[in-house]
């Protein structure tokens, strides 16, 4: 089921926005609905959460060898080209 919705938005915005949904062959209600329905969807993330991609990234790099990160790149190039 559908409700009315009465919105009061600044006029170039609503002008950008029915451009920006012409573009994107919908409507700009389907518009806001989708965004409220991403708002209402997500649940509110704490400041500290990690992604998922951050967790798996977490701990591939030695410390040690970043702290002189010119001697690891030197490394790592003579390794890489045997000089």
């Amino acid at each position: 089921m559908t409700t009315k919705l009465t919105l009061k938005v600044d006029e170039k915005v609503i002008a950008k926005a029915k451009i920006y949904a012409k573009k994107k062959n919908t409507s700009l209600s389907k518009l806001v609905e989708s965004y409220l329905q991403f708002l209402v969807s997500k649940a509110p993330a704490a400041p500290d959460d990690v992604t998922p991609l951050v967790k798996s990234l977490s701990g591939v790099l030695n410390a040690t060898e970043l702290r002189d990160y010119e001697e690891s790149y030197k490394r790592h190039i003579t390794k890489k080209y045997g000089k």
